[in-house]
């Protein structure tokens, strides 16, 4: 063969295996996106919140980053979660003063009714350790799944440096069961619990209101997930321990702030 049909056969293959790995990575994508889009529904179809509320977290939490950070001048890495009002902070800021500034900003915001500030003064962390957290939420959410008698959607999980916060509108049963697997996951270094509870009626209560529902083919349902988590990748520092070979981290009750539950007309 001469070193001309060589090379055109090389370049040729080339051409033909990335095209193969283009296509493979879109199909993939799609996959994904369907199986975001499916999952996503579920939990709408099952979130004990009305979609009132959920509106108004969504509505939150847009206002409460972007006014933070304008506040902090872009220092430190403040993330902000919000569920059925509530707002969670986590993350890493400068110094003491920069972590009541975000406070102080959350709670003048209209709505908020509860504020958990679990802020860290400390150096922001890097790539490699959010990269981490986003695996262990990917973690805890799959133990959460496979535990009996427990419905995963209700709980909203967030992990920061290591430690796992968990928010929902749950009973005390099923706050405590699920902080006990949290802690169980490998990798997580304590648990802090900032869920609103309810009573058992009340939970089946608000199962009925989630049955009747919009679909999750309607605009509203497929508008409200926002936790879908795909793609995780574990970082180095993950523990390939099996859980039973990892003592239970710690599980605290986080530190509730009342918020500005007030509307402006």
């Amino acid at each position: 063969m001469s070193a001309y049909r060589v090379k055109s056969t090389l370049v040729r293959t080339t051409l033909v295996v990335g095209l193969a790995a283009g296509l493979a990575a879109t199909l993939q994508g799609c996959v994904l996106a369907v199986g975001a889009a499916a999952g996503g529904g579920a939990l709408v179809a099952t979130d004990r919140r009305t979609l009132g509320a959920q509106t108004e977290d969504r509505e939150i939490q847009v206002k409460a980053i972007s006014q933070i950070n304008d506040g902090l001048g872009g220092q430190g890495h403040v993330n902000v979660t919000v569920f059925n009002r509530r707002v969670l902070l986590t993350g890493e800021v400068p110094d003491e003063a920069s972590k009541q500034k975000a406070d102080t900003i959350v709670r003048g915001i209209n709505n908020v009714h509860a504020i958990v500030n679990e802020l860290s003064v400390a150096p922001t962390t890097d790539f490699s350790s959010r990269t981490n957290d986003t695996y262990l939420e990917g973690r805890v959410k799959t133990a959460l799944i496979a535990e009996k008698n427990l419905s995963a959607n209700n709980f909203k999980v967030v992990a920061e440096n290591g430690s796992v916060y968990l928010m929902g509108l749950v009973t005390p049963d099923e706050g405590a069961q699920g902080a006990n697997v949290a802690s169980r996951v490998p990798g997580v270094t304590k648990v802090v619990k900032v869920f609103q509870y309810i009573e058992p009626s009340e939970a089946v209560a608000a199962a009925a209101a989630a049955a009747s529902a919009p679909s999750a083919s309607s605009p509203a349902a497929a508008a409200a997930p926002d936790d879908v988590t795909t793609g995780a990748v574990p970082g180095a520092s993950v523990s390939s321990k099996p859980l039973d070979q990892q003592p239970p981290a710690p599980v605290s009750n986080s530190n509730v702030q009342p918020g500005s539950p007030q509307v402006v007309k």
